[in-house]
């Protein structure tokens, strides 16, 4: 479904553009590759086998319908960690190198585009470890950062993993509208002067603009299923990704990719 469209993209400059996040590769509900769907004899895992198989399945079709991809964004949290705060509990594999080669895999997934990824936050993919920096060099991404931007086209993408996240319906547009404020103020000494913002990290899709700028915050690679999701969080998640069609800085496009969930409840009955 396409979200805001400026004029006909022409298809022959025509540049596609992937933005992926929060896979949480390693998680009892993160995007997981059937080759490493492991040991089903656990209950809990067992339980979560079906939506995993769902989650997988919906990136796998929207990724075909979409490629070629030329150019692939991967927005942080590639992988989940050691999961110390639930104690390892939601976890199909502890092993960090395990949890990369599933990134690999769900990456690798979407054919061969140029790839640019940035770091997550440090309880997901290492405090005193980089596991990301494996994927990068894995996947041959062609830059690795903390906040990075692309011109696509002319048109200058702005993307970092973190943004605040609010469990208020309509306070959900304001941290990327403040995003785009700070790089309209940061662009008069350094930073790049950018037409859109893209955020992840908050698990849900929003987006915010005006006539000459778009403000977008990710839906995650990771479904429902998590004891923290499920006991502190109020206010939806979504699960998929978003892509936008660029022929230049006036002509371009955009559209999300979500898959509708099923309430964690159901997931864990």
């Amino acid at each position: 479904m396409t979200v805001s469209v400026t004029r006909a993209v022409m298809a022959k400059k025509l540049r596609r553009v992937v933005v992926v996040s929060d896979l949480h590769c390693g998680h009892i509900v993160g995007l997981t590759h059937p080759d490493f769907d492991g040991d089903r004899r656990d209950a809990e895992l067992h339980k979560l086998y079906a939506a995993r198989r769902e989650y997988w399945n919906f990136y796998i079709r929207e990724m075909a319908a979409l490629r070629p991809v030329d150019i692939l964004v991967v927005n942080g949290d590639a992988i989940d960690g050691k999961g110390e705060r639930s104690g390892g509990t939601e976890l199909i594999t502890a092993d960090r190198n395990e949890q990369v080669d599933m990134a690999v895999a769900a990456i690798e997934a979407t054919g061969k585009p140029d790839i640019y990824m940035v770091a997550g936050t440090p309880y997901h993919v290492g405090v005193s470890e980089d596991w990301e920096r494996q994927i990068v060099q894995r996947v041959k991404a062609l830059k690795f950062g903390i906040h990075d931007w692309i011109n696509v086209n002319g048109l200058t993408l702005d993307y970092r993993h973190f943004v605040s996240g609010s469990q208020i319906p309509y306070g959900r547009h304001t941290a990327v509208a403040r995003e785009r404020l700070w790089n309209v103020m940061w662009a008069e000494d350094a930073y790049p002067h950018s037409d859109v913002i893209i955020r992840s990290h908050v698990h849900y899709f929003s987006y915010a603009g005006g006539v000459n700028w778009l403000g977008v915050t990710t839906p995650a690679l990771q479904g429902l299923g998590t004891k923290y999701g499920a006991g502190r969080i109020s206010g939806t998640v979504n699960f998929g990704f978003i892509h936008f069609d660029i022929a230049g800085r006036d002509d371009w496009s955009w559209s999300r990719h979500i898959l509708k969930l099923k309430p964690q409840a159901a997931l864990v009955a």
